[in-house]
């Protein structure tokens, strides 16, 4: 490890606007060369060999990136074979993972090109544990460019709306489970990203309660808003793909220590008759909500009293602004943690390293190659940390506690809540990229209207589709109390089982 030089250390102090008195700045930089010494015994340490860094299904090739033909729907950036055990729970099922989730060997891009090359060294827990259950990986989904900005490997195509967008993130991952190219998906939620793209293709989707399912292994956005989940065409296989993945791993801080699981699989029931359900008044009063998406919505819920299910209405108006709350912490965290290489810092879990060195060089190389979409987030985020210091981000976060308590109350007098998963029809299919579109564009955040906010409450939610409007898709949106991932598996099924259309 080299240390600084008198002059790296001034331009750094210059930098961060540090000014020194006449003879200090040697010796500060003889007081930072000492420090960076230090270091150097950590650097020379062997790297610990943590439960991450062993993988067991090691039978496996570099993959490849599939042409059209063999992809028509764009579902793919790398495509493999990974078998796990020879029995379990998954057994003969086939997996996809957004290409943001660590896969021991396989070229990890996380949608952009300034991630070509780097191929993690770890399965992430999530890996792990749907290999042990017997499950076949085959390969890398596309995905917006970390998980904000459009694709470097351009859009994928919505098999459900062939001239609609199939919404992202976790765009590819849904495209391939909506044409049966794998059973389970596992995408990333952390604004809507694993329910988004579940709705618009017609799918099933979980985000399940912050912290159920490790996030070990995968890259995020903001530790305090980063959920992974499945994509499915049924229910019972969300459930069963949950309860596969959900429990400690004992590296993710955002795990609680007393977290317990439920076994999903046996909520499943089509008796409804003892749950209440509470229509969210605002989740239909958006701006941009579309009355014929309400429509079917409020046709899905009234399906759901005939199946038995009490039905009332609740408020919490509130909901209304959960898109400018998300917006000031999820925008500035998601800058901050670009801006430190992709991790973060200040949580004790375990660290990819990897990762960390390999942006860090390439941010350093081209981080203009970012899309601009993700740009914009990052200049967003350091204009409020050099003008108000965090702060805006601090006030978000009390803010959403606040809220949390809201939904928290409306929850002690019903089972779960329900409103559409996305107050509009999917946008038009396109790619994304120019500024002038970004300007332009009014979906951008109505997509998330419903969907955001509790990736910040931690409350888990679950979207099944419900019909169609204007021919593509709509989804219903349960969403529950904290760790009661059971209730919301239980509605999903009833009402996929009754539905008579």
């Amino acid at each position: 490890m080299r240390a600084p030089t008198e002059d790296e250390v001034a331009e750094i102090a210059a930098d961060l606007g540090i000014t020194f008195g006449v003879g200090e700045s040697e010796k500060v930089a003889e007081l930072v060369a000492e420090s960076i010494a230090l270091l150097e015994d950590v650097e020379e340490m062997p790297t610990p060999r943590l439960g991450p860094r062993e993988y067991t299904y090691t039978d496996r090739g570099p993959g490849y990136q599939p042409d059209e033909e063999e992809d028509p729907h764009n579902a793919w950036i790398t495509k493999c074979e990974i078998e796990g055990a020879s029995d379990g729970p998954l057994a003969h099922m086939t997996i996809g993972l957004k290409d943001n989730i660590s896969l021991a060997g396989i070229e990890m891009t996380n949608g952009s090109d300034v991630m070509q090359g780097y191929v993690p060294a770890a399965d992430a827990t999530v890996v792990t544990r749907l290999l042990d259950a017997g499950a076949t990986i085959l390969g890398k989904n596309n995905m917006w460019s970390f998980s904000l900005g459009p694709s470097d490997y351009g859009p994928a195509k919505n098999p459900a709306a062939s001239e609609r967008s199939i919404g992202g993130s976790s765009s590819g991952t849904a495209a391939a489970v909506a044409t049966g190219d794998v059973d389970i998906g596992m995408g990333g939620d952390q604004a809507g990203s694993v329910r988004i793209p579940a709705s618009f293709g017609g799918l099933v989707g979980m985000k399940p309660t912050h912290g159920l399912v490790p996030y070990t292994g995968i890259f995020g956005a903001d530790p305090t808003q980063d959920h992974t989940g499945p994509l499915t065409r049924t229910v019972e296989e969300a459930a069963l793909a949950t309860e596969v993945l959900a429990g400690r791993d004992g590296f993710d801080p955002r795990q609680p220590h007393d977290l317990s699981v439920d076994a999903y699989t046996k909520a499943l029931s089509e008796d409804i008759s003892d749950v209440t359900i509470g229509v969210l008044t605002e989740g239909f009063e958006h701006e941009e909500s579309d009355p014929e998406v309400n429509e079917v919505a409020r046709e899905a819920i009234a399906d759901l009293e005939e199946l038995g299910a009490d039905v009332t209405e609740i408020s919490v108006p509130t909901h209304l602004h959960s898109r400018s709350i998300h917006t000031a912490l999820g925008g500035y965290g998601v800058g901050q943690v670009l801006q430190q290489n992709g991790i973060g810092v200040g949580f004790q879990g375990w660290y990819d390293t990897n990762a960390m060195e390999f942006l860090g060089r390439a941010f350093n190389s081209n981080f203009s190659d970012l899309p601009n979409s993700l740009l914009v987030s990052v200049l967003t985020s350091e204009y409020l940390k050099r003008n108000y210091h965090g702060s805006l981000y601090g006030k978000a976060q009390n803010l959403t506690l606040e809220l949390r308590e809201q939904y928290d109350e409306a929850l002690a007098d019903v089972d779960a809540l329900v409103m559409p998963t996305i107050p509009i029809t999917p946008p038009e299919y396109g790619d994304v990229r120019s500024l002038d579109t970004l300007l332009e564009s009014n979906d951008r955040d109505a997509v998330i209207a419903n969907t955001a906010m509790f990736d910040l409450t931690h409350h888990p939610a679950l979207t099944v589709p419900c019909g169609t409007a204007d021919d593509a898709p709509v989804g219903l949106m349960f969403v529950g109390d904290r760790f009661d991932e059971s209730t919301l598996f239980n509605l999903g099924y009833a009402y996929e089982q009754g539905r008579t259309d």
